[in-house]
């Protein structure tokens, strides 16, 4: 694994530190009037969720941990654990349901995501970017409440409650953004 400097440290990038891997959420570089410049990292441990905060100054070393992403396609779910097949070697994982915190209800049968994993050690799954629900409930338009930017509160197939524009109706399909978890656009 390649050593980078304790200043080339960015958000985003995975660690090695204190025998765990740990990905930088929050980097700051600090100048103080005496002494030397340091970088002030928030970190997230990827295996447990706890966070740290530690100093790392310019010329301390720290192993910069390259993750793996494949493509992985969901099955099933089987007793709180999510069920993923590769695509290429049709090797099947199983990673328990909160894996995907909040995201979860987006998941949907047969949907490719990227599962990022240190040497076989799966870490995280990420969403695609937009999703097609269908709008099972809203309320229905008003004539004339049509002004720019009003919104009104739908409920998802998946149970998901998200506001949307007054022109959507109930049974239309509609793309979410996983990330905001709002409305995008009609499907």
């Amino acid at each position: 694994m390649p050593k980078i400097n304790g200043n080339e440290i960015k958000p985003g990038n995975v660690l090695e530190h204190d025998g765990g891997l740990w990905i930088a959420v929050k980097v700051s570089h600090v100048k103080p009037g005496k002494g030397g410049a340091f970088a002030q990292v928030e970190l997230k441990n990827l295996r447990t969720g706890s966070k740290l905060n530690e100093r790392f100054r310019s010329n301390d070393k720290v192993e910069k941990v390259r993750l793996e992403q494949k493509e992985q396609q969901f099955l099933y779910e089987n007793d709180g654990m999510l069920v993923f097949m590769d695509t290429q070697t049709y090797d099947q994982i199983e990673l328990p349901a909160d894996i995907l915190g909040e995201r979860r209800p987006f998941l949907q049968d047969g949907m490719t995501i990227q599962i990022e994993f240190h040497e076989d050690e799966a870490l995280s799954a990420a969403l695609p970017q937009k999703v097609t629900c269908t709008v099972v409930e809203t309320e229905p338009a008003v004539k004339g409440q049509t002004a720019a930017n009003s919104f009104k509160p739908a409920v998802l197939d998946n149970g998901i409650r998200v506001m949307i524009p007054p022109f959507v109706g109930q049974d239309e399909q509609i793309v979410v953004n996983t990330e905001t978890m709002e409305y995008a656009e009609r499907a």
